[in-house]
């Protein structure tokens, strides 16, 4: 533990000692917010894995609002905590808050987003190669309309957020090379269930009531999850006429699919903390430094993988 001891007695060093070992390391965790089901099972599963490593964890909830993440991190440096994980909510302006955490020689550990800072202000980022999801689901969206002609609608994630720039671009690659597809509506739904829903009840107006759309990306699933509503209250059927894909396989998005209201997920595991700790541990015991980004794994849903299985797999992870 970081500590100021101002005993000078070598039995009063000892006794020190032994508590802060008792006690254990002191981790803040500036969490988002819980705009979604996968930040909620997140959450619960790094205050799992800290109780587990006897990790005192201080946890605060931005809210969705970089201002507090900043606020909640200058308030961690100032309590003196050993390590700060931290999931940004927007990719850019963490410079001045990072450089204080490393002045106070505080490792600062990215999880599931990285932002746009030079990599010596933070230990490691764990996270997935959001990229690589945007594209397994557009890859997976050309293999299905087989050439066919197919107007896509496409649910953002918050504006300036890793996840929405990285999965837009993947998925903007992979169907590149497809003239078929198109993207024809784009918009942000802030991750987030009932801005999913209403941003996809907008593009059904906009497009002959849903007639015209033929498959929506959506950058989460809570999104989809709230399209597949607007979907239905509009007299279509989800997952048939209109094709519906999206990141994060959360519960609830198997029940669509168990249900064919949906097609197909691609995995965003939420245990970021498991490998943080890791990390931590090693750096903390001898100084080792874990390399820049540590992938975690990734993998496609459909209705073929048993999506009822994997709903009662998954319903008690704090999702």
């Amino acid at each position: 533990m970081r500590r100021a001891f101002l005993m000078t007695s070598a039995a009063a060093l000892a006794m020190s000692a032994t508590m802060a070992m008792a006690e254990g390391e002191t981790v803040g965790f500036s969490q988002i917010g819980s705009e979604s089901g996968w930040r909620a099972a997140e959450t619960t599963l790094t205050r799992q894995q800290a109780e587990e490593r006897g990790i005192q964890l201080q946890f605060s909830d931005a809210q969705q609002r970089q201002e507090n993440q900043i606020a909640a991190i200058r308030s961690f440096i100032a309590q003196g905590v050993d390590a700060i994980l931290l999931a940004p909510v927007v990719a850019t302006g963490w410079d001045s808050v990072l450089e204080e955490a490393k002045e106070a020689e505080i490792p600062v550990v990215l999880l599931d987003r990285k932002v746009d800072s030079s990599e010596d202000l933070y230990l490691t980022a764990v996270g997935s190669d959001l990229v690589h999801e945007g594209e397994v689901a557009g890859q997976w969206l050309a293999d299905q309309v087989a050439g066919k002609e197919c107007r896509i609608v496409e649910l953002q994630g918050t504006t300036g957020s890793s996840p929405a720039i990285d999965r837009k671009t993947g998925f903007e690659t992979a169907i590149a090379s497809h003239d078929n597809l198109e993207i024809v509506r784009s918009q942000t739904g802030d991750f987030t269930r009932a801005q999913g829903k209403e941003v996809m009840e907008s593009f059904l107006q906009a497009e002959n009531g849903g007639k015209d759309i033929c498959a929506l990306y959506a950058h989460n699933d809570d999104m989809a999850v709230g399209a597949i509503q607007a979907i239905k209250e509009a007299g279509l059927k989800p997952g048939e006429d209109i094709l519906v894909v999206s990141i994060d396989a959360v519960p609830d998005i198997f029940q669509a699919m168990a249900a064919g209201e949906a097609n197909a997920t691609v995995e965003l595991t939420p245990n970021m903390a498991g490998p943080a700790f890791d990390a931590l541990a090693a750096y903390w015991a001898d100084g080792t430094e874990p390399p820049k980004f540590i992938q975690t794994e990734s993998k496609l849903y459909t209705a073929a993988d048993d999506p009822q299985g994997e709903y009662d797999r998954r319903k008690d992870l704090g999702y």
